[in-house]
């Protein structure tokens, strides 16, 4: 979760004192964004240690003069009814979240001089759990994923908006687009889609994008470019933006926010036409680091 996403969205679709919710917090970042807004914050964590780096950073913002008015719970949040206090129900202004992947994660690294590069906390938890959803194979992670949204739905006072980001991701060197699968997760649980945005992880330079990959996204690209597959550095996350309504509506403009009346008047991030062109440009681009 990058910490500049939280922060729109909780500045965007919050008050002070307002209650956000991160079903799968991972570290954290949603918690401590919403915290030096003023907002009070709750999460569940499937994994113990990340509730641990969650606890760690939440200490951190009390030391830094923030008030932390947040908790971090130990949980699967596929059973966020039994987890969550009955209190809270219908409490919630904003939900921010983001499902994994599958079993890896972005991770940290350390170098060894005369051994190379070595990766740790780079997976989720133990491959073997197959109660995490990271480790349970693709359709059954939209199975969960839908489940938890059903649940955090019940939590959700009337209009309020649930923020996923996500990207496409490739699974055998195939490209799935999961933006569109979580979208039908978020019909299933009767949230009403409202917008499908853009968040750029790439720099706007003169007449391109300049794409900001991690050392082994760039070293995976080149191996499947040097083995013939043409793939491209990923350039964009999406943002796909639901609420609660009283009647959800079925229809869904992949290109642009619905016009159903409950959709927020104006765009959680706007994309000049520098930006627009640029990344449509990118698509087809040739070079290392362009947008696929």
């Amino acid at each position: 979760m990058l910490p500049a996403v939280a922060a729109q969205a909780i500045t965007h679709y919050t008050q002070p004192g307002d209650l956000v919710l991160d079903p799968m917090c991972g570290i954290g970042t949603t918690l401590i964004e919403a915290l030096h807004q003023g907002r009070r914050a709750i999460g569940v964590e499937y994994e113990p240690h990340w509730v641990d780096v969650t606890q760690a950073n939440l200490d951190l913002a009390r030391r830094a003069g923030v008030d932390p008015d947040a908790r971090a719970i130990h949980g699967d949040a596929r059973q966020l009814a039994t987890l969550l206090p009955p209190d809270l129900a219908g409490q919630v202004a904003l939900v921010v979240t983001s499902p994994p992947y599958g079993p890896s994660t972005h991770g940290q690294v350390t170098v060894t001089p005369g051994g190379g590069v070595h990766k740790y906390h780079h997976l989720y938890g133990n491959t073997l759990d197959r109660g995490n959803l990271a480790n349970i194979g693709h359709h059954r992670l939209l199975t969960g994923f839908t489940k938890i949204l059903t649940h955090t739905a019940a939590f959700l006072r009337p209009g309020g908006h649930v923020v996923i980001t996500l990207r496409p991701w490739r699974e055998h060197a195939e490209l799935i687009d999961l933006p569109a699968q979580i979208t039908a997760c978020g019909r299933a649980a009767d949230l009403t889609p409202t917008e499908r945005c853009v968040a750029l992880l790439a720099r706007i330079a003169q007449d391109d994008l300049v794409a900001r990959g991690s050392f082994f996204q760039r070293d995976f690209i080149g191996k499947q470019r040097r083995a013939g597959l043409p793939l491209h550095l990923i350039a964009h996350e999406d943002l796909l933006v639901f609420q609660r309504t009283e009647t959800p509506v079925r229809s869904f403009h992949p290109r642009g926010p619905s016009q159903h009346p409950t959709a927020t008047a104006r765009p959680l991030f706007s994309v000049d036409t520098q930006a627009s062109e640029l990344a449509g440009a990118a698509a087809t681009g040739p070079q290392l680091g362009r947008a696929a």
